[in-house]
């Protein structure tokens, strides 16, 4: 495949073509099928790609950022929340997500009140050391805000957790 691939791309004599030009086919490549050919050629662009950028590379200039937008955390955690309390089939358990929720519940800013009443029955679920570390958590923001005074949990975080504790407790 290799020599096919060659002579696809017009083997060491291409030097003198455009980036990303391939060779017109000829009489070399015609022993190969249509599926080959494909292959050989996605082959071919791939290697090309991967050489311009160790070109790029070695000229200093980073490479081209993806044009995939890449959503926030709390947006990702919010859809999964929505996702569970809508129990659609395509719903499964993401640890990262858990995590994210588990860490930002108190705080309305990221959890907006309108997605709490999910995440509290999302939290009647939770079982083994998840569900021990929330309660101790949300205890251990009651003692500080009984030690602290009312600026010590994010506004509306009070409120949260005695929600969370009565739950869980």
């Amino acid at each position: 495949h290799l020599k096919a691939l060659q002579r696809l791309d017009g083997g060491p004599s291409s030097e003198g073509r455009p980036a990303g030009a391939a060779a017109v086919p000829g009489s070399a490549s015609a022993s190969l099928s249509p599926e080959e050919r494909r292959v050989l050629e996605r082959k071919l662009k791939k290697e090309r790609k991967k050489e311009a950028r160790r070109q790029l590379r070695e000229a200093g200039i980073a490479a081209a950022p993806s044009p995939a937008i890449k959503r926030s955390g709390a947006a990702l955690a919010l859809e999964y929340l929505c996702s569970w309390a809508q129990k659609h089939e395509d719903w499964r358990f993401q640890k990262t997500r858990q995590t994210w929720l588990l860490l930002h519940m108190y705080d309305r800013d990221q959890v907006p009140d309108k997605h709490f009443p999910a995440l509290l029955a999302y939290l009647e679920g939770l079982r083994g050391r998840a569900r021990e570390l929330t309660v101790q958590k949300a205890e251990a923001l009651m003692r500080e805000l009984d030690e602290a005074g009312a600026g010590a949990l994010p506004p509306g975080g009070t409120q949260r957790a005695r929600q969370v504790l009565q739950l869980l407790s």
